[in-house]
């Protein structure tokens, strides 16, 4: 039995006691102390388990006279021996086989039995030390993530296509982004469904100097309105209608108004695959007018649409933190908002190519079949 624990060992002189035991298992659960005294505690627990010194060193990413410093001192102070330490020197190296595997964890969702939908530096630093025996803090984990440019707590989004003719409508729709043809217009079209008045039935209480503006989260809602938009790419000007419906007729009904004033020039109408931009009646009408060609995105990527950038920016700006007593006031809210933005109309720089565009979806195609291979 090693002779610094001789004085907490029970009867049996092989371990420690019942009580101390526990006591050293509770500052491996405490959120009390930092991860510091969790690795001290543990190394004394290893000890207590029957590890060698070089063992222990091994599994706690540090060197031998560290743990005889941490056992010694267990040994003659106790618990307070872990716990109210003025730390000296260099903090303990972390090899780099823990930190791989840290990082490796990161890259992966965490084990069903867990429950948790996706890591944070607490819940990473307390899987380590309950399901694979390595005892570093919270604060190590979020300094690592932050070395490699991880960041667990933020999602975003992405939908591939499966147009078979992604590749060809890309190159159409972002060339003429770049490279329109001389002295035509180029028109980006959509429509925002469905866009709600809302009221809060507690007025707001206002910004002030040290407090943020603040809302109730209850609402009434008046009704819904369907903003159809029309984007002129080359000079950043907005065209908008709202109406009560979105049907292939209101839809002919606002391409009349997009284009008043560009009779005699070229225009090129870039849409999505919605069904109300096609059949018949909107056959009908591009016949009277051969000088509007459409041009549609690729199916699921209505990103490429430049008035979807618009849309975004509005409801940033007037509508999500907007009040609004009636479908008729959200409509006259959205009206100003764009007379006010066509004072100071500016068009958006279009950067990305086609061919990085397709060689990015590519690489993501690739990324989510050897994701499903790894996981078949």
């Amino acid at each position: 039995m090693r002779y610094f624990l001789t004085w907490i060992c029970d009867n049996s002189g092989v371990s420690l006691s019942q009580g101390r035991r526990a006591e050293l298992e509770g500052l491996l659960r405490s959120d009390s102390y930092d991860g510091s005294v969790s690795y001290r505690a543990q190394i004394v627990l290893w000890d207590d388990d029957g590890m060698s010194v070089a063992e222990i060193a091994a599994r706690a990413g540090t060197s031998k006279p560290t743990v005889y410093r941490w056992l010694e001192r267990y040994g003659r102070d106790g618990a307070d021996g872990l716990v109210n330490h003025v730390p000296t020197g260099r903090p303990p190296e972390i090899s780099a086989a823990v930190r791989a595997r840290i990082v490796a964890l990161t890259r992966t969702s965490p084990p069903e039995r867990t429950g948790w939908s996706h890591w944070t530096s607490r819940n990473m630093a307390s899987y380590l030390k309950r399901h694979e025996g390595i005892v570093v803090s919270h604060n190590f984990v979020a300094q690592l993530w932050r070395e490699h440019d991880l960041k667990p707590s933020r999602q975003g989004t992405f939908k591939l296509s499966r147009d078979p003719e992604f590749e060809s409508k890309v190159f159409d729709v972002v060339g003429l982004y770049l490279d329109p043809p001389e002295g035509a217009i180029v028109l980006s079209v959509d429509e925002k469904s469905g866009v709600q008045a809302l009221d809060r039935v507690q007025p707001a209480l206002p910004l002030d100097c040290g407090k943020t503006e603040q809302r109730t989260h209850e609402y009434v809602r008046y009704g819904t309105t369907n903003l159809f938009g029309s984007l002129n790419v080359g000079t950043g000007e907005v065209t908008g209608r709202c109406f009560p419906r979105r049907r292939a007729v209101e839809f002919i009904k606002f391409m009349d108004e997009a284009i008043v004033g560009y009779h005699d020039r070229e225009i090129h109408v870039v849409l999505d695959n919605l069904s109300t931009h096609n059949g018949t009646e909107v056959e009908k009408w591009l016949t009277k007018h051969p000088n509007v060609t459409f041009h549609f995105t690729p199916t699921g990527s209505s990103w490429l649409n430049q008035i979807e950038i618009w849309f975004g920016i509005i409801t940033r700006q007037a509508i999500r933190r907007g009040t609004f007593g009636s479908v008729r006031q959200l409509i006259d809210t959205i009206n100003k908002y764009i007379t006010n933005w066509n004072q100071d109309a500016r068009p958006f720089t279009w950067t990305s190519t086609p061919g990085d565009i397709v060689a990015k979806v590519q690489l993501i195609h690739s990324e989510v079949k050897k994701m499903l291979a790894n996981n078949g």
